[in-house]
């Protein structure tokens, strides 16, 4: 199947599911689109054997998307600019503790604990893995993907700080999280016995701090340009050209190009509000952004739903995977208590954060990406199953009734 004909069906499955979803389901658009998608493959499944021409259909074309090369090479680098663009970094700056601990601490502790929790449930069910690639799972799974949450939450009126704080956490672990999972995938690669706790160190310090000061240089190089001219034309096109330059760039100097793209995203999206573009060029910038954020976060929750079609079913491992979610979740609730613990002294935090954050704190198509991404010697079948079973939970119990428990607890807390 040609790319051209791959992205032609997916776009007009994305645009169909997102039709009904708006007319008949109306839930928030990235879940409604993967439950089409999601209760789409599992019919196409059912029929396989009465009707195996469209059900073979649709596999070639789960099985011509390389979910994770489309994610972690393209549609990441959008999807980070667009969020990023959106943050008030006056705001920000007032949420940069609990958002900095959250994203760093929070990520290690719910890598750590997952880490252990899965290796010890693998044992349980004799199926013993080796606890490296154990704690990859942890850093593939803490990834939170708030997107589909955050209109659902703005809808239940959370504080604004709680919202900043849910952002931009999810902005940064992002990045985080990506950047631990590389470094233990090098480890366990190498062998780690081969590899000294100074070299990851190395590792991990030259993808994050080298993303973050590469995000500041493209946010300037980026900003200056465009205060240089008044053409909302080329004004859209520079900044497309600093995420898909950027984050390529990003690639070949073996720095983090997701926190790169965060950095550079806050950078200008407030140069921008501060003036340096005219009210003309400011409007159709911040709608092109939104657009491509809408647009892209339709297709990745549809690739979500086919991604079904093609994952290998194990009963054993889908019990593993169906206990995973409360190990997850338990996880999140530590990995979210410590920081705010650390910081309620010097910082006021909402009645209720910690468990909105914890049952906001949605996983998405990150996870999914890096899980398909490990080797199978590194149990990438087990894994992908859990991780997927994890997300769709995520995604749709968590997803769907996180504003109304967010509206409860808040009501109860005035």
């Amino acid at each position: 199947m040609g790319i051209s004909e791959i992205l032609t069906i997916t776009i007009v499955l994305a645009a169909v599911f997102a039709y009904i979803n708006h007319r008949l389901i109306k839930w928030p658009p990235t879940i409604g689109i993967m439950v089409l998608s999601l209760g789409t493959s599992m019919v196409l499944a059912a029929l396989g054997k009465v009707h195996p021409f469209l059900t073979d259909k649709a596999l070639q074309l789960a099985s011509s998307i390389d979910f994770r090369d489309v994610l972690m090479n393209f549609m990441l680098s959008f999807l980070l600019f667009a969020g990023a663009i959106h943050i008030d970094a006056a705001k920000l700056k007032k949420q940069a503790w609990p958002v900095l601990l959250l994203s760093t601490l929070g990520i290690l502790i719910s890598t750590v604990l997952i880490g252990a929790f899965t290796w010890y449930l693998f044992i349980l069910f004799s199926l013993p893995i080796p606890f490296i690639y154990c704690l990859l799972f942890g850093a593939l799974i803490s990834p939170t993907d708030p997107i589909a949450v955050l209109a659902i939450l703005k809808e239940a009126k959370i504080p604004e700080s709680l919202e900043v704080k849910i952002s931009g956490e999810s902005l940064f672990n992002d990045g985080v999280a990506v950047v631990v999972f590389i470094t233990l995938f090098e480890a366990a690669r190498s062998g780690t016995a081969d590899v000294s706790a100074l070299a990851i160190g190395q590792l991990f310090l030259q993808e994050a701090i080298g993303g973050l000061l590469f995000g500041v240089a493209l946010g300037y190089v980026g900003y200056f340009a465009l205060r240089s001219i008044d053409d909302y034309k080329v004004e859209v096109l520079i900044t497309l050209a600093i995420v898909m330059g950027g984050y390529f760039v990003a690639g070949h100097l073996h720095v983090s190009g997701p926190l790169a793209m965060v950095v550079a995203g806050i950078i200008t999206g407030n140069k921008v509000r501060d003036g340096a573009l005219s009210d003309v060029s400011r409007d159709y910038l911040g709608k092109f952004w939104e657009l491509i954020d809408e647009i892209l976060n339709a297709i990745l929750f549809l690739l979500i739903g086919l991604e079904m079609l093609i994952i290998k079913i194990s009963i054993t491992v889908l019990l593993i995977g169906v206990l995973s979610i409360v190990l997850v979740l338990l996880a999140r609730w530590v990995s979210v208590f410590f920081p705010v613990m650390l910081l309620r002294y010097k910082i006021k935090f909402e009645k209720h954060a910690i468990s909105i954050l914890t049952w906001g704190g949605l996983r998405g198509g990150l996870s999914v990406a890096l899980a398909l991404s490990l080797t199978t010697a590194m149990h990438r079948d087990e894994f992908v199953l859990i991780t997927y079973v994890v997300v769709v939970f995520s995604i749709l119990v968590q997803g769907l009734s996180i504003g109304n428990i967010a509206r409860r607890l808040l009501k109860k807390a005035h």
